[in-house]
Order: structure tokens, then sequence, then C-alpha cells
């Protein structure tokens, strides 16, 4: 690539994070660490790497050390991976200096083989290093094999509910949380759609517009995935059925019922396509007799629910389902490793570790009925543990404790500190 021309569009891209404004997300990064943000397109990628360039600005780093570039930039879609050393060497002559230099590579997936080069600036240079990626070539599972040294991968989630009251205030006066929260089910938190007041349709047009890039980019194209209808219908299908748990067998079944034949491999392949391009969350089946991950039966939670909306619909049925999501999502944005637990013939919604700490946690909407209350708490009253026990609910008078079990509105559980 002509050397000058990546000159000037690096100069261009830096007028963008230096004009950005910035509303801080919860999200904490050490010094002296190569990080890789991952995550779904439009999560807040890019917004994490100007955060924490303005982090390094705060710390005293001054901004001529700072190197960005994104390969999202239709400009370089000739660059190859042995144009990436000139971004270094570039970086170094625009900031007139030979101290450390911090390196942003924002969308790095796009180039084929950046791999090696990354590893080689990693290790021959005193530099930290900042990569983003979207796609199956950047899942957390796979990036120690493309990169050597100390990385961190970092999932970058789409909006708590705390981020998106922190969001809505900068445009917004917040009257009542628990009315928010009900905004906040419906309209779900991909950073791009709280930055000003939206419509309901507003939002969803906008995450039409994830889904389908993310689809037919991140997956179709990527995957040469002939029928799409086939692809589509089992999204469908996975997001008509959060919080239940099924098997490629079930789906298989499901679709062959509308005369539509598929296999339970081909099955398979969809829903690791959809969980290797972030759309989806696989969360497996503990058993917490026998200490040990059961194989079938798992569940997939979204990676946010306005996606469901914007695909299928808003419906009042599908709210029960979705605060599971959301609970689900707050645990593993708290850094918990999360598991349904499977007690003799019971189901715990969540079991979440963390080192040596371990929380159950139920979800329900509402309890209408002494039977309903007598599920959700026997569950978790038959499990001998000392460790912290939870009901979360969305009764406007949700409280107390029963018998050791802490019961709290969904809003004070996604808001709380003590976990």
């Amino acid at each position: 690539m002509n050397r000058d021309s990546l000159k000037q569009i690096m100069i261009d891209q830096k007028e963008i994070y230096l004009n950005n404004p910035l509303i801080p997300r919860h999200y904490y990064l050490e010094e002296n660490v190569n990080y890789c943000f991952v995550g779904i397109r439009r999560t807040g990628k890019s917004y994490m790497m100007y955060q924490q360039i303005k982090q390094l600005e705060a710390n005293g780093i001054p901004l001529s050390q700072i190197v960005y570039v994104n390969f999202e930039d239709e400009r370089l879609l000739e660059m190859t991976a042995a144009d990436l050393n000139l971004i270094l060497e570039i970086g170094l002559e625009i900031s007139k200096t030979d101290v450390k230099p911090y390196l942003f590579l924002d969308e790095i997936q796009e180039i084929n083989g950046w791999e090696k080069v990354v590893n080689t600036l990693a290790s021959d240079y005193d530099v930290d290093i900042y990569i983003t990626g979207s796609n199956s070539r950047m899942m957390s599972s796979e990036i120690s094999t493309y990169l050597t040294g100390r990385y961190v991968t970092f999932y970058i989630y789409t909006l708590s509910f705390d981020e998106y009251l922190t969001f809505k205030k900068s445009y917004s006066t917040i009257y009542n949380i628990k009315q928010e929260f009900n905004q906040y089910v419906r309209l779900g938190g991909f950073p791009a759609t709280h930055l000003q007041e939206y419509s309901q349709d507003e939002v969803y047009t906008i995450v039409r517009d994830i889904y389908n890039s993310t689809i037919f980019s991140d997956i179709v194209r990527r995957n040469q995935v002939k029928k799409i209808d086939q692809l589509e219908r089992v999204v469908k299908y996975t997001f008509n059925n959060v919080g239940n748990t099924f098997s490629a067998k079930s789906i298989s079944n499901y679709l062959k019922s509308e005369q539509r034949k598929i296999d339970n491999e081909t099955v398979y392949s969809y829903l690791e396509k959809l969980q290797k391009a972030y759309i989806l969350h696989r969360c497996s089946r503990y058993d917490l007799q026998g200490k040990s991950i059961l194989k079938t039966q798992e569940k997939f939670y979204l990676a946010d629910i306005s996606l469901r909306y914007a695909v299928l619909g808003y419906t009042i049925d599908s709210v029960a389902s979705s605060l599971e999501n959301i609970v689900y999502l707050e645990l593993k944005r708290r850094g918990y490793d999360v598991c349904i637990g499977k007690y003799k013939d019971k189901e715990i919604d969540f079991v979440a570790t963390k080192q040596n700490e371990k929380i159950y946690v139920q979800v329900t909407q509402e309890i209408k009925s002494e039977k309903t209350q007598k599920r959700e708490y026997e569950q978790l009253l038959e499990i001998k543990d000392n460790y912290p026990k939870y009901v979360v609910l969305t009764d406007d008078f949700a409280g107390g404790n029963y018998q050791g079990i802490k019961t709290m509105h969904i809003t004070d559980f996604l808001l709380s500190k003590e976990y």
C-alpha cells in the first residue's frame, strides 16, 4: 500500500477518536497488558478503544504516542499483512519520538495474516497493543492459538442496566428506575440505540441492521453458507426458545415437521457459527450432585434481547425469558462462569462461579401463587451449602429473606454491588 496514503488515513482517523464524545463504560483495564476486545458487531469495541485512549491521556501519556487504525475504512481494502509493519513506522514518524507507542488496531480481522505481524510487533518492540474483532477468527477460545505472549481477551457486552441508565442520563431525566427497566427490557442494550432518544421502531431498525450484517457478513459470506433460508429458520427457532433447554435433534425435528429437512450435524454447525459470530451464548447444564457438565439439553442466550424483538417482534409472552437472558448477561459481565444447575430432578436457573465465589440465582417474572413460590424456593432450599442464594423477580414489593434465600427486585439485583 502507498505509504503516504496510509499516513493520511491514520491522521484522518485520529480526528475521529479525538472528537468522539464519551460516556464512560464500566470496564477496568490494566496498564502494560496487550488486549484483544471481542464481541458482536456494534457492541462498543471501538468505543472501548477510544475510552482507553482517553484514560491513557488522563494518566499522562501524550497523544503523540497513540497509534490508531480502523481497518474497516474502505480506503484500506487493498491493505495486506505486509503493510502492517508500516503502521508502527508511520506512527513513530508522526509522533516524532522514540518512546513507547500504544498501538490500537480496530477490526484487525479484515487483514489476512494479521496474527503473525501482531505477534512480531508484540515480541520485538516495547509496545502495548489493543486489537478488536467481530467474527469467528476472533473467538476467545481460539485467540491463544493466534497470539503468543501476554494477551488478555476481553469480551465487550452490550450495555448493562447500570450503563443504560448512565447513557440515558446524558440526554434525559430519569424519574423512575423500574419504569426505565421496562424500557431496557423492550429496547435492549446496544450502545448505538441509546446515544439519544429513539422510538422503539427506530431502535429495532438499528438492531435489525446489526443482525443482518452479522448474519450475512460474519456467517454467510465468510463460511460460504448456501442454504440461507435454512440458517435463518434455525436462528428464529433459537430466538424463540431463549431460556428453554433444547438440542440439535429437537430443532431438526421441528423443522422436519414444517417439511424442512435438515440433519443434526447441520444444525450443530449453524449453532456453532452463531456462537462464533457472538450472536448466541451457549449455557451448559451442571449436575450439582455429580459435579459434572451435562452434554445434553443446553440453553442458549442472546448477545442482546433486542435481537429477538427486532427479528421476531415484541410480545408480552417473551418477557419472562428475556429477564433470564438479562440476568445471565449480567453475571457474565461480572466475570462469572455460568451454568444451569441440575439438582436431583430440579433445575436452578443459574449457578455462577468465580474463583472461590459461588451464587445461585432463580429468575421469575412474579410469584402469583403458593405453588410458584414453593417451586422457586424449594429448588434452592434443597442445596445444603452456605453460598448466597437469590430469587430475582419483577414484583414491586420484592424484598426480604426466606430461610436464608434473598428475594430481590430485578433492578436491585442488577444494580447491586454485593455479588
